[in-house]
C-alpha cells in the first residue's frame, strides 16, 4: 500500500514586516478560496476525530472542513455556528496551537491542518451575508448578562436562540470587552468584532452600555425589582497587576491594560485623526512575556516609538505568548531582553520616568509552575534608558459587583466561586469565564459561557412555565 504523501500547511499570507510595523491593518491577510480548500484538504478525514477533545466550544471540526473541501462554505458555517458564535473572532485569536490543533493527527508527523485559518476563512466569508436565525418559542424568561465579553456574548447566544429574553449591561461605552479594548487592531480589526455582535442583536439580544451593575444596580435589583429570573456574570478580568516597584507612580508608568484601552477604545491607532491622550515615548519598555506584553510592544511601535524591548525575567524558551506572535513582534524590531527583571523606576525632577534599573537572571530549579525559577545575579544591574514602561505581568477581577453582593462568594484573590457548572453561592447568578478561572484565553471563556447558559436554561426551564 503506498504511503500517503500529506502536503505542508499552506502559510497564512501576510503584511511585509517592515510595512505592518508602522500601521495598524491587519497583519494576518487570511485564506482565499483556492488555499482554504486547498488546506481543508490536508485533513484525514479520521475515523476517532482528536481534534475536537481540544475545542472548549466543542466545535464539529470534521464536518466543518469536510465542507470547505467541497466548497460548501454557508453550510460549514452553519456547523461552525452551531456552537461557536465568533467564528471570525476566535479563528484570529485562539491559540489553536494548544487545541484543536494540538490533538490534530496529521501534526503528530506532519504540521496540523490549519484549523483555526479554516474556521477565520468561513466566518470572513459568510460575515456580510443575512443568516437564517433559528431561535425556539420565547419561553418568557428573562436574562441578565453582564459583561459583553466573550464569556457574555457567548452566553447570550445561546439563551437567545433556546428563547429567552436576553440584555446585556456593559460597563464601556462600547460591546465586546477584551475583544474591544484589550486586543490591538492589527490582530483582531474592531468591524469583525461588531459585526459578530451586530448577529446577536439581530437574534433578539439585547445591549445596554455604559451601563456599570454595582452602581447603576445591584444584582438584588436586578433579581428582585428589575423582573430577571436569572443573571450571568462575564465581567471578565480588567484590573490589572503591578509589581510594587519603586518609583512605580512616576509619569510614563503604564499598566498594559490603560495603555492598550487608551489605544483600541480612545482610537490613539488613527492618530491625528483621533488625538488620544497617550504618551507613546522614544524607548518603551514592556514588562511580561505574554501575549498581552506582545500586543503592548507591538502597539508602542505602531504609534511611533524608535525602540521597543520586552523585558522578561526567563528565557525565551518560557515565554507563555503564543510562538506567532512572539516571531511577529520579532519580524517588526522588537528587542527582547532575556533573563533579566527590574527592579526600580528613575525618573527625573519633573515626575517623569527616564530610566528602569535591571538585574541579570540565572534560571535555578523549576518553582511550582514547572518552570525553571529565575535567580537574581548579584552585581549585575544595569539602567534601561526609557521613557515609557507598560506593566504586563497579569490582571485580576474587578471588585466592584462583588462588594455590593456580600452573598456572592469569592476566593482570596478576588474571583467569583462557581462550580463545574457555572452557579454561584447566590440563588439564580451565574458565573464564568475569566472572572472564575483569572485571565484565560476567548475560547475558554466562551467554552465556560456555553456551559453556564445551558445551567441557567435547566434552571429556568425546571420552573415551568412563566407565570406573568
Amino acid at each position: 500500500m503506498a504511503k500517503q504523501i500529506i502536503p505542508k500547511k499552506h502559510p497564512m499570507p501576510h503584511q511585509d514586516p517592515q510595512v505592518r510595523a508602522k500601521n495598524f491593518d491587519e497583519v494576518a491577510l487570511g485564506y482565499t478560496e483556492e488555499l482554504a480548500v486547498a488546506e481543508a484538504e490536508r485533513c484525514l478525514n479520521c475515523k476517532k476525530p482528536l481534534c475536537k477533545q481540544g475545542c472548549p466550544v466543542g466545535v464539529d471540526i470534521p464536518e466543518f472542513i469536510a465542507l470547505v473541501k467541497e466548497r460548501k462554505f454557508d453550510e460549514a458555517a452553519r456547523v461552525i455556528k452551531r456552537t461557536n458564535a465568533l467564528p471570525a473572532v476566535c479563528g484570529r485569536v485562539c491559540p489553536q496551537e494548544n487545541q484543536c490543533e494540538k490533538f490534530c493527527v496529521v501534526g503528530k508527523k506532519h504540521e496540523p491542518v490549519g484549523i483555526g485559518r479554516l474556521e477565520r476563512f468561513v466566518g470572513d466569508y459568510i460575515m456580510n451575508k443575512e443568516e437564517e436565525i433559528e431561535k425556539a418559542e420565547p419561553t418568557g424568561y428573562k436574562v441578565a448578562i453582564v459583561g459583553s465579553g466573550p464569556a457574555g456574548l457567548a452566553c447570550a447566544a445561546d439563551l437567545a436562540r433556546w428563547g429567552h429574553s436576553v440584555t446585556i449591561f456593559e460597563a464601556l461605552h462600547t460591546p465586546g470587552g477584551v475583544l474591544m479594548y484589550g486586543i490591538p487592531e492589527f490582530r483582531l480589526p474592531k468591524r469583525i468584532v461588531q459585526k459578530e455582535i451586530e448577529n446577536l442583536k439581530k437574534m433578539g439580544v439585547e445591549i445596554e452600555t455604559n451601563a456599570i451593575i454595582g452602581q447603576i444596580a445591584s444584582l438584588d435589583e436586578l433579581l428582585n425589582e428589575e423582573g430577571y429570573d436569572a443573571v450571568f456574570l462575564g465581567t471578565g478580568a480588567g484590573t490589572p497587576y503591578f509589581m510594587n516597584l519603586p518609583g512605580e507612580n512616576l509619569n510614563g508608568v503604564y499598566s498594559a491594560n490603560e495603555f492598550l484601552t487608551r489605544s483600541n477604545l480612545m482610537k490613539a491607532y488613527r492618530f491625528p485623526e483621533s488625538d488620544t491622550p497617550i504618551k507613546v515615548g522614544k524607548q518603551v519598555a514592556v514588562l511580561g512575556g505574554g501575549n498581552v506584553a506582545m500586543d503592548a510592544a507591538r502597539t508602542a511601535l505602531r504609534l511611533g516609538a524608535e525602540e521597543v524591548y520586552i523585558v522578561y525575567r526567563r528565557s525565551r524558551a518560557e515565554l507563555p505568548a503564543r510562538l506567532e506572535e512572539i516571531e511577529h513582534a520579532e519580524e517588526e524590531g522588537v528587542k527582547f531582553l532575556f533573563l533579566t527583571n527590574p527592579t526600580r523606576y528613575i525618573g527625573n525632577e519633573e515626575g517623569w520616568l527616564t530610566g528602569l534599573e535591571c538585574i541579570k537572571m540565572e534560571l535555578g530549579e523549576p518553582d511550582a509552575s514547572g518552570r525553571r525559577k529565575p535567580i537574581p545575579i548579584a552585581g549585575s544591574e544595569f539602567v534601561l534608558p526609557v521613557d515609557i514602561a507598560i506593566v504586563a505581568i497579569g490582571q485580576g477581577p474587578n471588585p466592584l459587583l462583588t462588594k455590593t453582593t456580600p452573598d456572592l462568594e469569592t476566593n482570596k484573590r478576588g474571583n467569583i466561586v462557581a462550580d463545574e457548572t457555572g452557579k454561584t453561592s447566590k440563588e439564580g447568578v451565574y458565573a464564568g469565564g475569566d472572572v472564575v478561572t483569572g485571565a484565560a484565553t476567548v475560547i475558554k471563556a466562551m467554552g465556560a459561557g456555553r456551559v453556564a447558559a445551558r445551567s441557567i436554561h435547566e434552571y429556568l426551564m425546571a420552573k415551568g412555565p412563566k407565570k406573568n
